[in-house]
Order: C-alpha cells, then structure tokens, then sequence
C-alpha cells in the first residue's frame, strides 16, 4: 500500500465508478464489542470488496496488517480515540506503537474539551506532536463537528493544517450526529485543496456517499462499505440513473 496517497493524488470523478468509489472508502472496523472472529469477517469483507484501507482498534493493527497482506487493502488505525483527551504524550506512544505494528495511516482525535475552550494554540500542538512522530505517515485530524459550532470548525480545520495534518476529519461515529454535506463544505473551504477532507460518521448508503463528495470530500469513513458498493452493482445491473449525472456506464 502506498503511503503517498494523499489528496493531490486523488481525483474526485464524476460519475463515480465502482474503482473510484472503491479508492474513497476507509472501512472502519472500530467498535468496541467487535471480536476477532468479528473483526476477521470485516477484514476478509474489505479484501473481497478491494476498498482502499480498513481502519481498525489500535490493538487489532498487528494482526491486521498479517491478514490482509498481499490485498492491496491499507490498514490505518485511531490515536486518541474516542474523546482525544489523553495526553499528548500518550497520542505520540500511540501512534509509534501504531508504526511500529504495520499502520499506514494515523486517524487522530484532537483534544474536543481544548477545543470548546477555543486554547488552539494547544489543539495545535497536540497535532503537530503526531504529525511530527508520524513523518512521512498521513495523518487525519478528527474534529468531532457534532461538539462544534461553525466557527470552532473552522479555528479546529485551520490549526490541524497548520500543524501539518494531511487532513481534516469529521466524526468519530461515537458521538451524536455525524458528517453532514455543511460542515464537509466549510472544512473544505476552510482548508483549499490541498488538505484533505474526510467525511466520517453516518455514511451509510450510495446516496450520502456522493452528497459527501459533492460537498469536498477526498475520502468516506463507513462501516457500510458491502452495503455502498452492493448499491453501486444494483444501479449497474438495473440502469439506474448516476447519482453525479445521466452516464451510468461506470456503474
């Protein structure tokens, strides 16, 4: 898997075709009564599905790596998760550990209760500590938008791209609500094009999926990828109208 995939790389097509919509999806497998043969079953589903990476438990990254060697599907994993309150010394353990075991990518929370007390200079540089540990591993900022009001938004999206996140990110899906085509517009003008935008929480059909992109989205954090792409075959396999215009070849 190669870790340079970054927004610059991506192109947001339209139509989206099953390759492109297979190229956004991080499949997440991150609830905490999951178990292995659980997570197995999700595992060998993204193979099968060929979705670009899993994002798994910190603790299931080793095995992950091992299971899906050879699939071309990434493994990224969660630092700070779910509430991003630990310490920053702790998110840097974390995501050295997560290196360490075979991680791709780093999908971090920043620090919420920094957040709503608007201390960015520390949101900042509780990022920069990971952006810096990681090197060259992409790192994804979680803002949790459902605790933010617009203008914390835009301060949480302005100082994870000064710290050098490769992107800003929704939702953790462990809080009320969950990405929304607004907020996905806002971190996108907030941000410009070359820092990438996530849309994580609640995406769980074809239809929201192409909402989230229309609105900016690089990539989809869902737990519903056989779902999202099983809709995409019966689109294909029925003519049904592209969700992004009238051609339904790439369907």
């Amino acid at each position: 898997m190669d870790n340079a995939a970054t927004p610059a790389d991506q192109v947001r097509p339209a139509p989206l075709g099953a390759d492109e919509v297979r190229a956004l999806i991080d499949h997440a497998i991150l609830k905490p009564e999951l178990t292995r043969a659980d997570v197995d079953a999700q595992l060998d589903e993204a193979a099968a599905y060929r979705v670009f990476s899993v994002c798994v438990r910190p603790s299931d990254v080793a095995h992950a790596v091992e299971r899906l060697r050879g699939t071309g599907v990434g493994v990224g994993t969660v630092i700070g998760f779910p509430h991003g309150t630990t310490t920053t010394a702790t998110k840097v353990a974390e995501s050295l550990q997560a290196l360490a075991d075979g991680a791709f990518e780093l999908d971090m929370v920043q620090n919420i209760a920094a957040a709503r007390s608007g201390d960015w200079e520390r949101v900042e540089q509780d990022v920069r500590a990971v952006v810096d540990a990681a090197g060259d591993t992409v790192v994804k900022v979680i803002l949790e938008t459902a605790f933010l009001t617009d203008d914390e938004v835009v301060a949480a999206s302005r100082a994870a791209q000064r710290a050098g996140a490769a992107f800003v990110k929704t939702s953790t899906g462990f809080a009320g609500g969950g990405a929304t085509a607004e907020h996905i517009r806002l971190m996108r003008e907030t941000v410009g094009p070359d820092t990438g935008v996530k849309a994580s929480g609640g995406v769980r059909g074809l239809d929201t999926l192409v909402e989230m992109v229309e609105a900016g989205a690089d990539r989809i954090g869902t737990s519903a990828s056989a779902r999202i792409l099983d809709e995409l075959g019966h689109r294909a396999e029925t003519g049904a109208a592209s969700a992004l215009g009238d051609d339904t070849t790439s369907y």
